[in-house]
């Protein structure tokens, strides 16, 4: 019999031959036959318990090492672009595996599972090379929740308000993650017939009742990119303040910004002056002057690549994930007051009615003499000037608002869709908790703002149609029929009247709000309205404006936080020769369809994370009586909407009194079974909070009134499922045919 192997010999052999990892192999290379395999056994077991060898199945390996041939999770290109992968099932320190792409794979992205064949390298920043065997299929369900830890690995128990199915962890998959701690885990292997999926744990996120984890949620949860590479920071850094030049000085304009009390970044400034032109009495001067992003984000750019990617800022409660790093965005990109900045304004001239007559865009460099707020500048305007804003209330203040009554009469001509829709303010401390929940108030500061910004987008739209420059347009088609007809039928069902047989325009959806005005059933029309309309978005096709009554209508005033806004910027400096930073070869059709997908991103980000704080904030307040409107119907129950906070909680249906309520989807109503209630859109509510849970945002409320009165108990005990109802329901139907039919034959 030939002498056992040492313990180093047979590790020694395993690294040389990764291929041949059984017991067979290992017994056949050392020639070792008969009882002899007895004591081959034993020695892989202690070299199993002393943690130098993994068991596989009937294989064994060097611990730590990998598989020939392993299944890999394509991570993002690093800073140089070169393309890592990570095997699966690696454990929780992977070694660095660099994908080594032939001509003839295809594309890869961030996610994609790959076969791969691994052979160890020695020398390198890296540990193995990959080269593709196949694809398998695109990235894994990422799972965002608790972590439970139990006797062997634990338990992810997902955030999601629609998402109750628990996602097994094994002891190898945990990372290290705490019990109780926020993690993003993701699914490993297929899913499961019986029993729980398995998952393990890419990114612990920390603690979850921490205040300021409600954003991170939002972040992780959505795939929003909140840290910058390197060579994006470092180009950033590297930029440097513009000079004069060849630029239009606008330094001697008093361009002052007007922004919220918390504004992170100043990108617009305005000026307004009587025109002195004697052929244009009562008429106006407006200058709006944008911050020149465009020369700081050159196309092909670090930082261009960075801010497509992106498409946008998104702003929470308690941080902004800027589309800029804050060396452009809250520095050299922000109009500061009594810093000369570069910009790309626009002159426009308006008559005594706000119609406009011409307008000249112009590359320029500019000094704000001053940052204000709309509370600060609506108090100047009332009477009340403070220190800072009295200086300005006779040359700047009193001849913005002036041209702003302009530009608000010519609005009013064009009717454009006037939704009245509160906004809510989330007022919170030093340390992310809330102090307070508000709506905004709507001051003519804010009006004013908005009437220059939406003249100025204006103005670029025509302007680069006019030179055949290509761009984005911001587009809003008008309702489908079927929304349409879904609005009408609510309208007709509250008294009112929404015509039918003509080209929709934004004044009839006006008159209708106007009817409802002061009625009981002011907020449904308006919910309703919104909800008939369809989602803005950008593409280089020009289908107008439905909500604004605009024909031609592009984003030109907020480069710093919306790419579309740099596209825009970019024709517009094509369109006049004034540099090499203009708009390059480009498919703008991807590009909007790129930014139109992260702005809905970062919306539902945003809603999320106030969802998420409300249901903090009212979380010490179970058990309460809240009053509030039913703010939309379905199937498994209703929405009311909280009058003092705004938050939406849900009634399940199962909790509606003690009889089957019958959902009408086009009616949007549910309908008692044997009372005859009809619960509909708009109706006020009283309701008890009955759970309040951060971590998804959910609201739970229990019904205790409808419109002043309490809902009648019909009917044996309470049903906890509406389809359980209807099958009740149809049991009765058939025992009352069946007893017809006895009756006849007898």
């Amino acid at each position: 019999m030939k002498t056992l192997p040492t313990k180093d010999e047979i590790l020694a052999w395993i690294e040389d031959n990764p291929t041949k990892t059984n017991k067979r192999d290992i017994a056949r290379a050392f020639g070792i036959k008969g009882a002899a395999r007895i004591d081959l056994k034993r020695i892989l077991k202690e070299l199993t318990a002393e943690g130098h060898l993994e068991k596989r199945r009937k294989t064994y390996r060097e611990d730590g090492a990998l598989p020939p041939v392993s299944v890999c999770r394509v991570l993002a290109p690093d800073a140089d672009g070169d393309l890592f992968v990570e095997p699966v099932e690696a454990g929780e320190t992977p070694p660095r595996v660099l994908f080594m792409a032939k001509s003839s794979d295809p594309a890869l992205a961030e996610g994609d599972r790959v076969l791969c064949r691994l052979t160890k390298v020695s020398g390198e920043d890296y540990d193995y090379e990959a080269r593709l065997i196949r694809r398998i299929g695109t990235g894994p369900t990422k799972i965002l929740g608790i972590f439970r830890k139990g006797a062997e690995g634990g338990r992810v128990t997902p955030i999601d308000k629609g998402s109750d199915k628990e996602w097994r962890v094994p002891p190898g998959a945990v990372s290290g993650a705490l019990d109780g701690e926020l993690v993003e885990a993701e699914q490993t292997g297929p899913r499961a017939r019986m029993g729980l999926p398995q998952a393990r744990i890419v990114a612990r996120l920390g603690n979850p009742s921490d205040a300021r984890a409600v954003s991170l949620i939002a972040i992780h949860q959505h795939g929003i990119p909140d840290d910058f590479p390197e060579d994006v920071v470092a180009e950033a850094e590297a930029a440097q303040p513009v000079e004069l030049g060849a630029r239009e000085d606008l330094r001697e304009l008093p361009l002052i910004t007007i922004d919220p009390s918390d504004a992170r970044d100043h990108d617009d400034a305005c000026f307004a002056h009587a025109d002195d032109d004697p052929a244009n009495p009562g008429g106006h001067v407006i200058w709006v002057a944008i911050a020149d992003v465009a020369h700081y984000v050159r196309p092909g750019s670090a930082l261009d690549r960075e801010a497509r990617k992106r498409g946008n800022s998104t702003y929470f409660p308690d941080r902004v994930v800027p589309m800029l790093p804050d060396a452009l965005s809250g520095d050299l990109c922000s109009l500061h007051e009594g810093v000369e900045r570069a910009c790309i304004a626009v002159r426009m001239v308006v008559d005594a009615q706000g119609r406009k007559l011409s307008h000249r865009f112009t590359r320029g460099l500019m000094k704000s003499p001053a940052a204000l707020n709309y509370e600060e500048v609506q108090a100047g305007q009332d009477g009340a000037p403070n220190d800072k804003v009295a200086p300005f209330m006779e040359g700047v203040i009193a001849p913005l608002y002036a041209a702003y009554h302009a530009l608000a009469d010519a609005r009013a001509r064009r009717e454009p869709l006037n939704l009245d829709l509160p906004e809510r303010r989330i007022a919170m401390d030093e340390v992310g908790r809330i102090v307070s929940i508000a709506f905004r108030e709507r001051l003519d500061a804010h009006k004013l703002i908005e009437e220059f910004m939406v003249l100025a987008n204006v103005c670029a739209a025509e302007e680069l149609k006019a030179r055949k420059v290509e761009l984005l347009y911001r587009v809003h088609e008008e309702p489908g029929p079927e929304k349409l007809e879904a609005l009408r039928e609510i309208a007709q069902a509250s008294g009112f009247v929404l015509a039918k047989g003509q080209v929709l325009q934004t004044s009839h959806l006006n008159r209708l709000l106007k009817q409802a005005e002061g009625s009981e059933h002011q907020e449904l029309m308006n919910i309703s309205a919104l909800r008939a309309m369809t989602q803005a978005y950008y593409a280089p096709e020009n289908f107008g404006h439905f909500g604004l009554a605009l024909q031609n209508y592009a984003h030109f005033t907020s480069p710093i936080r919306r790419y579309a806004d740099l596209i825009v910027h970019r024709g517009l400096i094509t369109a006049h020769g004034w540099g090499d930073d203009g708009l390059q070869e480009d498919d703008l059709k991807a590009v909007g369809e790129q930014v139109s997908m992260t702005e809905r991103r970062s919306m539902l980000a945003e809603r999320d994370t106030t969802d998420r704080y409300l249901a903090a904030y009212l979380s010490d307040r179970v058990g309460t009586e809240v009053e509030g409107r039913v703010s939309g119907i379905a199937r498994f129950g209703l929405f009311v909407k909280l009058d003092e906070s705004g938050a939406d909680g849900l009634v399940p249906i199962g909790t509606l009194g003690r009889e089957y309520f019958a959902y009408d989807r086009d009616a949007q109503t549910l309908t008692g079974e044997k009372s005859g209630v009809v619960i509909g859109i708009g109706d006020r509510v009283l309701a008890r909070l009955a759970e309040a849970t951060p971590e998804t945002g959910g609201l739970v409320l229990e019904l205790l009134e409808l419109d002043g009165k309490p809902l009648p108990q019909t009917g044996g005990p309470a049903r906890k499922m509406g389809a359980r109802g209807r099958k009740l329901g149809k049991s009765r139907s058939k025992s009352a045919k069946l007893k017809k039919k006895l009756k006849r034959k007898r």
